[in-house]
């Protein structure tokens, strides 16, 4: 089974999985939350969103508050953030966890692949970055301090569009 067969509701409470989500073009998955030092990286990720959509991109915001409590809003403030502070356009998920014993299933798949340094396991904190191509493979996996627009994260996006 391939992670975009998994069920995972939209923000709006809205049954779907990864790949309706996703429109099983490639993305970037990101772990978010409102109130962490990385949010401001909403502003990175939304400028990826709309340099690289029509080119069959996108980027999928997964809010969790598994970190220091950064997500602890509802599904509408979360929304209503995101919308309001940083023009987020691109598809957000219902909250969910990304480690423990109830660990998303999306997670559960990616959590196996390793990071530019070797480093694979459970997510270490909001804003950790994981490309998927277009079948729900794992193209690369990028820690929470590497911002969206970093020549690493452009790049691998654009060899997966080209």
């Amino acid at each position: 089974m391939s992670i975009l067969d998994a069920s995972l509701a939209r923000l709006d409470g809205t049954p779907a999985t990864l790949g309706e989500i996703t429109g099983h073009r490639p993305a970037l998955l990101v772990n978010v939350a409102s109130k962490c030092g990385l949010t401001p990286q909403y502003t990175g990720l939304e400028n990826l969103q709309e340099k690289y959509a029509d080119a069959g991109f996108t980027v999928v915001g997964l809010p969790c508050n598994q970190f220091g409590g950064q997500e602890p809003g509802s599904a509408d403030e979360i929304a209503e953030f995101c919308s309001a502070t940083y023009g987020v356009s691109f598809p957000m998920t219902e909250k969910i966890d990304v480690n423990g014993d109830d660990r998303h299933p999306v997670y559960a798949a990616l959590v196996g692949t390793q990071d530019e340094k070797g480093s694979s396991g459970d997510i270490t904190w909001n804003f950790e970055k994981f490309l998927v191509d277009g079948e729900g493979q794992v193209v690369a996996r990028f820690s929470p301090r590497v911002e969206p627009d970093d020549a690493r994260v452009v790049s691998a996006i654009e060899a997966l569009l080209a």
